[in-house]
């Protein structure tokens, strides 16, 4: 019986990743692999990835990724292959009116297949803060209002920094969200979203409408998760470039 693909599911290991300022930042990755082998192997190597993945955990990047997985399917001798690297990535961010640092946490992913041909996808998972129009409109004062997940992946000529893709992102919701905040940056972000109320839909429309805009960006994909507070369950949207 002929196998489509075998492979390893979430190794969990260091790596580096190169930042939009220079240096490296130390994280863990969960990465997955998946190759068509010839018919006449039998099993995949895992010492192979290992060894092969050893080669580039202390530099990281879009383009190194590429040229990782390119050995991995030279390596295993497969007919094509496909990597997965998700891995936290920490940003400083000052506070919108005190300026005071902080690190948010993102979770970004490089998707790279090869075969006869190859792509490259980009993901970010950024947090918003998302204030409901209906109940602002229907409220004498107040509107319910609740953090959001924002997921942009992006195909892309070039090169673009994760840095840029996340700030693209959080310019799309009714306020960024902040890891440390002192009571005039709480009055700003809270005033803000009420100032900018935005449906889940909304969201998915505003991002899409950066990232179509964005000169290097070629294909995307929008996809928000809003964790409504007055009900149990979430609100989400998702928009495809090829659907626009």
């Amino acid at each position: 019986m002929k196998l489509k693909t075998v492979g390893i599911k979430n190794i969990r290991y260091p790596v580096q990743v190169r930042e939009k300022s220079g240096g490296l930042q130390a994280t863990v990755a969960s990465i997955n692999v998946q190759v068509n082998l010839p018919r006449k192997y039998r099993e995949t190597c895992v010492n192979t990835f290992l060894t092969v993945l050893n080669r580039y955990q202390d530099d990281m990047s879009a383009e190194i990724f590429s040229e990782l997985l390119k050995e991995v399917k030279e390596r295993m001798q497969a007919h094509s292959a496909l990597l997965e690297m998700t891995f936290p990535y920490f940003i400083e961010k000052k506070a919108p009116v005190t300026g005071t640092a902080g690190l948010m946490e993102y979770t970004c992913r490089f998707t790279g297949e090869i075969g006869e041909g190859g792509s490259f996808i980009l993901s970010v998972w950024v947090p918003g803060t998302t204030l409901c129009p209906c109940s602002r409109e229907i409220s004498d004062f107040g509107a319910h209002n609740q953090r959001a997940e924002i997921n942009l992946n992006v195909k892309f000529n070039g090169f673009i920094w994760a840095e840029d893709v996340i700030n693209l992102v959080e310019t799309g919701a009714s306020c960024e969200v902040y890891s440390l905040l002192k009571r005039p940056d709480e009055k700003y972000v809270t005033e803000k979203a009420y100032e900018n109320p935005m449906f889940v839909e909304d969201v998915v429309r505003k991002v899409a409408e950066l990232a179509q805009q964005h000169p290097d960006i070629t294909w995307f994909s929008v996809g928000a998760e809003s964790f409504e507070s007055i009900h149990k369950h979430s609100a989400y949207a998702l928009v495809d470039s090829d659907d626009m």
